[in-house]
């Protein structure tokens, strides 16, 4: 196995050194958002996380290896890429034998940093259960990774281009904690609130640290999603947001797009309809839970080098 992962020189000296390490996804940078932009916000991303006290690892499949971290030049090269694959478990053993340039979505981002021992994970949003899922069977692969992976991910809860219903559905029938932070609702990216309460909520960071490390010393397997809302100056209008997402679902069924194709469209369709406010929110909550999953993972760090009693 460990043939097919490189750690970047930053991430193994942090190994050495027993510092927190934060996983990033590169999706986000080849198919979220158009060069310059897309590198400018991963710099950014990635100095957030060093602000904070960790060490960031945008994990990537380039030349049949699975990179966690990226010096700046393989970040360069693939934000300038047009020929990325989007890679999610089922693509990630082909990309890696062909050799092809790949980026790692919330699922395959999860088991890469699972694969590199990094427990904390920073994106935008998870994917989730598509609206019209009992006819389509249409479910993202994020949701059976956070139930079998054991990697928590630090979201802006999910895309509400989705049924977020059927989706926090999905997650409690698979055991998967939604922890709120700083909310008692699911945040709907674009938007601080939905009409969706959560289970658990805490306005701290090391009570989440603490869930974290007492669910793995349980051998509880699987992840977690911590909620974090995009902050109150970014969000937008719900109403005026839902729509704009229905305007661009229908325009998808109208042009038979579906499956791993759907979101890409709908999130591009929601920005062009929204002459470009959705990439801007977009990359605030992105920052906004850097910061906060920065905090977690420095947090969880120190309390996973407290040596448990034995019985």
């Amino acid at each position: 196995m460990k043939q097919y992962i490189e750690l970047s020189e930053e991430v193994q000296q942090a190994k050495a050194e027993g510092k927190a390490i934060v996983a990033l996804e590169s999706t986000i940078i080849s198919h979220g958002m158009p060069y310059p932009q897309n590198i400018e916000m991963a710099r950014e991303v990635e100095q957030i996380v060093r602000d904070n006290g960790a060490v960031p690892a945008t994990i990537a499949i380039m030349d049949g290896t699975i990179k966690v971290g990226l010096t700046a030049e393989e970040l360069e090269l693939f934000g300038q890429s047009s020929d990325v694959a989007k890679v999610s478990r089922r693509d990630l053993p082909h990309i890696i034998a062909t050799k092809q340039l790949g980026a790692t979505t919330v699922a395959t981002t999860m088991i890469c940093a699972d694969l590199a021992d990094i427990k904390i994970f920073v994106t935008g949003g998870i994917g989730g259960v598509h609206r019209g899922a009992e006819t389509t069977m249409d479910i993202s692969a994020d949701l059976e990774e956070l139930a079998q992976t054991d990697v928590a991910v630090v979201c802006a809860g999910a895309k509400s281009i989705l049924d977020l219903a059927l989706t926090l559905e999905y997650l409690e029938t698979k055991g998967v904690p939604v922890i709120g932070y700083e909310t008692e609702v699911l945040p709907a990216f674009y938007t601080r609130t939905s009409d969706h309460p959560l289970n658990f909520s805490t306005d701290s960071v090391d009570v989440i640290a603490d869930v974290l490390k007492t669910k793995w010393d349980l051998n509880l397997k699987g992840g977690a999603v911590i909620a974090n809302p995009i902050p109150e100056e970014y969000a937008m209008d719900q109403t005026y947001i839902d729509g704009i997402i229905n305007q661009a679902i229908k325009e998808a069924e109208d042009n038979q797009i579906s499956g791993k194709d759907s979101t890409p469209f709908l999130l591009a369709k929601v920005k062009e309809l929204t002459n470009g406010k959705s990439l801007d929110a977009n990359i605030e909550l992105v920052k906004h839970n850097t910061k906060v999953g920065t905090q977690i993972a420095v947090c969880f760090n120190n309390q996973a080098q407290i040596i448990p009693n034995q019985f």
